[in-house]
């Protein structure tokens, strides 16, 4: 691809007044792709600036990075760009629970689209096995994945109401973990699920554990979405619960057996 300007930034945080830049994340442009992330504050901007130093902003999408606007310095104080770029945030540890066989896309898509914006925790297909709950979730804690996860993300397709290992790690994440507090729970409604798009999250079209959650205002149930920010503020408001919403939390249904869709 053709170099864009010197830097390119893919975050922004603002002052307690939000009147100021804080923090953003530049990453310098070698043309064919985009550096790594580096972590500068306002004096950098206008130094940069100073010395002729050119920006834009760009955000991620499933195919790599893509400009979406200019970055410039206003003639007196202060910066234009026109698109809303994510926080610079502390990284929420993530865990991804969906339907391997149907919706392994989205859940790619996800890594793709918000890797930079959280730390990854999801079990690949082979990373675990077994056949019982208390075992699953017990191998989930041991090998790192619920351990210290602060937000659990369901991928809410066609299926997913039906599989037991996602039952299992709602369960799991739900639980009190050592060194830590419960996990988020935040459900998204994928485009080949019937409520997508329609304002609705309909409980029996859900995994009922998490039905049971949204339900006692826990769990944040949204349509699925590219857009960066509103992914991180999704994000933010399931990990905010764990602190706001602790006692609403539904655990007490009876843990899958079996998957109902076989």
């Amino acid at each position: 691809m053709a170099k864009w300007e010197d830097y390119v930034i893919t975050k922004i945080s603002f002052n307690e007044k939000g009147n100021l830049i804080d923090k953003v994340i530049v990453h310098d442009d070698f043309e064919e792709h985009i550096g790594d992330a580096m972590l500068k504050d306002r004096q950098w901007l206008v130094e940069q600036v100073n010395k002729g130093k050119t920006f834009c902003c760009a955000e991620r999408k499933t195919d790599g990075w893509s400009r979406i606007c200019s970055f410039t310095k206003k003639a007196g104080a202060g910066f234009n760009w026109s698109a809303k770029l994510p926080k610079e945030i502390t990284k929420r540890k993530t865990f991804i629970s969906y339907y391997h066989s149907e919706d392994q896309e989205h859940k790619e898509d996800f890594k793709k689209i918000f890797g930079d914006l959280i730390t990854h925790k999801s079990v690949e297909d082979g990373d675990i096995d077994s056949d019982n709950s208390d075992g699953y979730i017990k191998q989930l804690i041991q090998k790192g994945y619920l351990a210290d996860t602060t937000v659990l993300v369901v991928l809410i397709g066609l299926n997913t109401k039906h599989r037991k290992h996602i039952d299992w790690e709602i369960s799991g994440a739900l639980n009190y973990k050592v060194g830590d507090k419960y996990s988020g729970l935040l459900g998204l409604i994928l485009p080949n699920h019937p409520d997508f798009g329609t304002g609705k999250a309909t409980y029996n079209l859900m995994p009922t554990r998490l039905a049971d959650n949204f339900k006692s205002k826990y769990a944040v149930i949204r349509d699925w979405t590219h857009d960066r920010s509103k992914m991180q503020e999704y994000i933010e408001l399931a990990f905010e619960k764990r602190n706001t919403h602790s006692d609403n939390i539904d655990n007490s249904l009876k843990q899958m057996i079996k998957n109902t869709n076989e």
